[in-house]
């Protein structure tokens, strides 16, 4: 039985609107913020899991992105509403110096283990990665250990485990040059994340800006990621042999991206959804889009009014609905939960 949750937002069902031909995404169950009003004015780049005891969301937030002041803060659902947002890590270093955070992600590692990554630094080119763990389902946290030399950790959304118990981390670097390279590459454990090894995709032709990669699993072996990009487009790169090579990163012909960070994750019906800024420019309106092999996507409306609607995590939870949370104009960050049996793929 779907565990029932309480509606801040209901949308009517046949609540249809038209932007480039597409329609409201159906199937639409809940929209809400996760908390209102917060303790900070600014707030961006959500993560969500699930625990065995209900969700728990994560983002930074402070007085503006990348002060000194940003921290991890978290909110807990248990099946009536989201609890106050408490702050679970901070960029406090030994000596007493304080950087900001960035880009929390949330990864459950077993039913008992729940494992927060976040960066710590002034800024994306010279973060490092942190790591921190909770076995209460996010109530209380392990002191942060930073991450092994070169290796950041997933850089905005949720690693994946594969069937071989293989977790792989999409991650990505930006460079110290005044106009930045960003490279996209993979960190892979076989120890539950105790140790972990870096895969590169092949080198391209023309090389890609992309950062921030989602990985979607097509069978035990073939995988694809797909992102980020300056270039206009998401980008897509794909693996035959599970993660342990991948090919060219490639724009992708189907999806638009206006330099903005996305998130997907493979259905257990075995399609693909994918949440993202379905534009060139700006960071509205926001998309959901659903595919059957992620080479053809049928796009739907889920964010259309002025504004920044951006950065939006994804997660499919135990009774089959899609949770997804996403930066509401900087200022909230925002819940909504769709019935994927209502949403249409391309045929």
């Amino acid at each position: 039985m779907r565990q029932r949750f309480p509606s801040v937002v209901i949308l009517p069902a046949m609540f249809i609107l038209s932007l480039r031909g597409q329609q409201a995404v159906p199937g639409l169950v809940k929209s809400e913020y996760i908390y209102s009003p917060g303790p900070v004015p600014s707030v961006h780049a959500s993560t969500i899991s699930e625990t065995k005891d209900g969700l728990i969301a994560a983002w930074f937030g402070g007085t503006n992105e990348g002060n000194r002041d940003v921290v991890i803060w978290a909110s807990r659902f248990t099946g009536r509403a989201w609890s106050a947002p408490v702050e679970i890590a901070n960029g406090v270093q030994p000596d007493g110096t304080r950087y900001g955070c960035w880009n929390p992600v949330l990864f459950a590692v077993s039913d008992t283990l729940l494992t927060l990554y976040y960066k710590v630094g002034p800024e994306p080119q010279l973060w490092w990665g942190m790591v921190k763990s909770s076995r209460d389902g996010g109530r209380t946290w392990s002191a942060a250990t930073r991450l092994a030399e070169g290796v950041l950790g997933p850089i905005k959304n949720k690693p994946v485990r594969l069937a071989n118990g293989t977790i792989i981390s999409g991650s990505s670097t930006e460079s110290h040059e005044s106009n930045s390279k960003w490279r996209v590459h993979f960190e892979l454990s076989e120890d539950n994340g105790h140790t972990w090894r870096i895969v590169r995709p092949a080198a391209a032709d023309v090389e890609v800006d992309a950062i921030q990669p989602s990985i979607l699993v097509h069978s035990r072996t073939r995988l694809q990621a797909i992102g980020r990009t300056r270039q206009g487009r998401v980008f897509e790169t794909w693996s035959e042999d599970a993660g342990r090579t991948w090919g060219p990163v490639t724009l992708s012909r189907a999806l638009r991206n206006p330099n903005a960070g996305t998130d997907a994750i493979t259905l257990r019906d075995g399609r693909h959804l994918l949440v993202h800024n379905d534009t060139e420019r700006g960071r509205t309106p926001l998309n959901v889009s659903i595919s059957p092999d992620g080479k053809l996507w049928q796009t739907y409306l889920l964010e259309i009014d002025r504004g920044e609607y951006s950065y939006p995590a994804v997660i499919q939870s135990r009774d089959g609905l899609v949770h997804i949370t996403y930066t509401w104009r900087r200022e909230r960050i925002k819940h909504v939960v769709i019935d994927p049996a209502a949403v249409g793929s391309p045929r």
